[in-house]
């Protein structure tokens, strides 16, 4: 294997064809790319250059080995810049996933006010569901997820929490405690709570269909479903009931549904998520956009409040 400063010489020396000038160029003596080129020449066993006390020009295994390597060390150079650019700059690409239907509008203020500040940076937007939204993070396809919390392991890095609601309870429209006007997380042990996909992390679940009641009750199971829309069907069927955010009345409302608050719950939060290896510059361009537009929405939502009870 050659080292990169043999490389370096001996393609300096090809263009320039003057050992002085190289040595010039690589900041070194004209003694060191003499010797460098006499190793390479002892290594390939043949004249990589005729020298005479007027001209140096390559031979013609010089001349072929010049020409080959030279786009290689382009094309290395090119991917480096192209790596810093990345990793530095705020330009190229940036694929962005939401999942559910209520963190789309804050992403799409996010992606406005990102290009304005980036037109250099193109960011493709896409929806994922719960059955491959962390496969997506962890493969590559997808860059950065708006998604609820807990989203751990697998290094994967959470966000400032952008997105916050009430929880209530999703149940059939003809269970019994769709005619409560509220109920406590009690009542997780007394009826089979819809579950969460293989996937999910335990953290997630552990949060959103725990495994006991706050009073330590044991939370029966029931079936599990691969979409959001498959599990709130589920609870539709009278399979179970799902703990889920107060958001869902309006984005997926149906007349077979009923949702009951939970007033001793802590809220569902949400905000962004990356592989911290895949960190780069436009990464945290687009969360500090992302969570300037959760900003203005959270001002705008109380403005909003205020003027109603005026």
């Amino acid at each position: 294997m050659w080292e990169r400063h043999e490389i370096e010489a001996f393609l300096t020396l090809a263009e320039e064809l003057h050992f002085g000038r190289t040595a010039e160029r690589l900041g070194v003596t004209t003694g060191r790319i003499s010797q460098v080129i006499g190793k390479l020449e002892r290594r390939v066993g043949a004249r990589l250059f005729e020298r005479t006390s007027r001209s140096v020009r390559p031979t013609a295994i010089g001349l072929r080995l010049a020409d080959d390597l030279a786009p290689l060390v382009a094309g290395i150079g090119e991917s480096v810049r192209r790596a810093v650019e990345a990793g530095r700059g705020v330009s190229g690409e940036l694929r962005v996933a939401f999942l559910g239907e209520w963190t789309a509008p804050l992403l799409l203020k996010a992606v406005r006010l990102f290009g304005e500040r980036h037109p250099g940076c193109r960011v493709e937007v896409r929806e994922v569901q719960l059955f491959n939204s962390r496969p997506s993070l962890l493969d590559g396809s997808v860059d950065l997820l708006i998604a609820a919390y807990p989203f751990e392991g697998d290094g994967l890095v959470c966000g400032p929490v952008l997105l916050s609601e009430r929880r209530v309870l999703a149940v059939s429209a003809g269970h019994p405690l769709a005619r409560e006007e509220q109920v406590s997380a009690e009542v997780l042990g007394d009826h089979a709570v819809v579950q969460y996909p293989e996937v999910t992390s335990a953290g997630f679940k552990r949060d959103r269909t725990p495994d006991l009641t706050p009073s330590g009750r044991p939370v029966p199971k029931g079936p599990v479903g691969n979409t959001f829309s498959e599990m709130l069907t589920l609870v539709a069927l009278g399979r179970g009931v799902l703990p889920v955010g107060e958001h869902s009345r309006r984005y997926y409302p149906r007349p077979d549904l009923v949702y009951v608050p939970i007033h001793d719950a802590l809220p569902i939060v949400r905000g962004l998520v990356w592989r911290e290896s895949n960190t780069t510059e436009r990464l945290r361009a687009f969360v500090r956009a992302a969570t300037e537009a959760a900003a203005t929405e959270d001002a705008a939502t109380e403005d909003a409040a205020a003027a109603e009870y005026s």
